[in-house]
C-alpha cells in the first residue's frame, strides 16, 4: 500500500489542522491505521491510531485535542488537531499496519512521506 500524507501548514498556537492521508489499492479496510510525528532533533514518536474496528488510541499529549477517523470509502484517514501548540511542531508520518492496531512504530509496515506542522506562538 502506498501512503499520501497532506494538509500540514503553518497556524498559531490555538488554531486548528485537519491532516489527511489517502491510501492506494482495494485493502484499506483492513489495515490499522496511525499518525507519528518528529519534532527537529527529537526521536519520531505515537501520536494516535485507529483500528480496522474504528478503536481510536491517543498519546497522552494530544488526548482531547486531536481526533483519528478513517473513511473506508475514500481510502483516507485524519487526524482533525485542534487548540494545537508549539510543541505539536513536527513533521507528521501516517502509517499502516495489516494486523493488530498498535502505538509502536516498529508495528507498522508502510509509511507516508510526511507533512509538516508549525505552530507559532
Amino acid at each position: 500500500v502506498q501512503l499520501q500524507a497532506s494538509g500540514g501548514g503553518l497556524v498559531q498556537a490555538g488554531g486548528s489542522l485537519r491532516l489527511s492521508c489517502a491510501a492506494s489499492g482495494r485493502t484499506f479496510s483492513t489495515y490499522a491505521m496511525a499518525w507519528f510525528r518528529q519534532a527537529p532533533g527529537k526521536k519520531r514518536e505515537f501520536v494516535a491510531a485507529i483500528s480496522q474496528t474504528t478503536s481510536a488510541y491517543y498519546s497522552d499529549s494530544v488526548k482531547g485535542r486531536f481526533t483519528i477517523s478513517r473513511d473506508n470509502a475514500k481510502n483516507t484517514v485524519y487526524l482533525q488537531m485542534n487548540s494545537l501548540k508549539p510543541e505539536d511542531t513536527a513533521v507528521y508520518y501516517c502509517a499502516a499496519n495489516w494486523g493488530i492496531v498498535s502505538t509502536t512504530e516498529g508495528r507498522y509496515d508502510y509509511w507516508g512521506q510526511g507533512t509538516l506542522v508549525t505552530v507559532s506562538s
